[in-house]
């Protein structure tokens, strides 16, 4: 499912890192009170009544001639752009500045919805002063309060209510979407082009395709696909993404439409940081992954030469090891052929619903070989399993207390399940819950 896009924009030192964090329920952003401390957009997911949805913090925008500013100013462009809501953060104790004025005209250009908020009324009294505010032109102004949760309710309310409703895929449920991710150079769209086989990337105008990503129909063996090319994601700081014009959003948003990620590496390049990362976003969404190791033919090699690099991946990606490696050559197809059965076969077990029953005898089986653990006297019991979702599968565990799984132990169940029924290239969620 596609998700919608919240940007948080204002001015500097407005406390936009502050509402962040309290939206996302975790301390992303550096919260700082020096202007400009917020450097690049930061990305999070928040819910509200049920409602998930990416969200951006972005560098306040400034007029001022400090350093940093001109990239500021082009993240929280491009924050904009990509966002389906605004939030502009205001503060209550500075009243209207001439930036928030400057902000608040390049949101009416933007054509966005956007949600007005005053932070920093952190007392009843000050609710007063927020009138003013109305004169920015974007109706009623939220008083909230960051440092303390107040107000956010109320805010978060109105931001839902100008979700887009046509974000779902608009593809038939039989077609496998799969995605190809990675930094730039490492011959995504080459490997695009020689799947398709054709010289170049063909434009679907399919509705509900994104900007960042081409979307390209292909049949194979009688199985309908679609592939979705994305952007290389850039390290942060390394390019500017306003010239780049592509940015991690947007291949998130790509991730999410896609059933099965292709993550590809550069062979002649090896693995660096920055694939780790990018790997990083296709498993936390909870897709089928694959591993692409590209333009293998400008390697030289022995006998020894794919082992080695197998083995360099399984230690710097422990987070994938249930993620298959296929080494390719978008310029000579060497393996090539192999990528789609691959895709078919990761995409089908990201989709696959075990029979209760049969779950719960191999969870048993594992129990009697290995224990649950004690803690302080106290020994996990397992009553019973069951799979509540799929893409990815997703299991429960009902037992007597779950502070007593163990990580450990999680990972030992994790392993079990995919012995017996093999979930290659599809990320496993186990979640306990107390019996009633």
């Amino acid at each position: 499912m596609v998700l919608p896009v919240v940007a948080i924009v204002g001015r500097p030192n407005v406390g936009k890192s502050t509402i962040f964090n309290r939206i996302v329920g975790e301390r992303i952003s550096i919260e700082e009170d020096v202007p400009g401390v917020t450097r690049d957009r930061i990305y999070g997911k928040g819910d509200w009544l049920n409602k998930e949805f990416n969200i951006i913090d972005t560098g306040g925008i400034d007029i001022g001639d400090q350093p940093f500013l001109a990239q500021i100013r082009a993240q929280a462009q491009i924050a904009i752009d990509e966002a389906d809501v605004i939030i502009m953060i205001t503060s209550g104790r500075d009243g209207i500045t001439q930036a928030d004025e400057e902000v608040a005209k390049i949101l009416y250009r933007s054509k966005k919805p956007v949600v007005l908020a005053v932070n920093k009324v952190d007392n009843p009294e000050m609710r007063d002063q927020i009138y003013d505010f109305y004169s920015l032109g974007f109706g009623e102004p939220f008083p909230i309060s960051g440092t303390h949760g107040l107000g956010l309710g109320d805010l978060l309310d109105e931001v839902i209510k100008h979700f887009p409703e046509n974000l779902r895929s608009d593809y038939d449920d039989d077609v496998i979407k799969f995605s190809l991710i990675g930094r730039p150079n490492v011959g995504k769209s080459s490997l695009v082009n020689a799947i398709l086989g054709v010289d170049r990337v063909i434009v679907s105008d399919v509705a509900g395709t994104t900007r960042d990503a081409v979307d390209s129909p292909y049949t194979y063996n009688k199985e309908k696909f679609v592939i979705i090319d994305t952007a290389g994601i850039r390290k942060k700081g390394k390019v500017y993404e306003s010239t780049e014009k592509y940015s991690v959003m947007r291949a998130l948003r790509a991730i999410e439409r896609s059933d099965v990620v292709l993550i590809v590496i550069n062979a002649e390049e090896g693995i660096i940081e920055q694939d780790k990362k990018i790997a990083g976003y296709a498993h936390e969404a909870g897709r089928g992954c694959i591993i692409v190791v590209n333009k293998w033919d400008a390697i030289e090699k022995d006998e020894k030469t794919m082992n080695e690099f197998e083995k360099k991946i399984r230690s710097e990606f422990q987070f994938l090891d249930y993620a298959p490696i296929v080494f390719v050559s978008a310029k000579t197809k060497q393996r090539l052929h192999t990528l789609i059965p691959m895709i078919k076969m990761v995409s089908e077990n990201h989709a696959l619903r075990v029979q209760t029953n049969v779950l719960n005898d191999v969870i048993m089986d594992a129990v009697a070989m290995n224990p649950t653990p004690t803690d302080r006297g106290s020994r996990l019991k397992i009553y019973y399993v069951t799979q509540v979702s799929v893409k990815p599968p997703t299991f429960v565990l009902f037992v007597n207390d779950p502070e007593l799984l163990h990580f450990s132990y999680e990972r030992f169940l994790e392993n079990r399940i995919r012995d017996a029924f093999g979930f290659l290239g599809t990320p496993i969620k186990i979640i306990a819950r107390p019996r009633k």
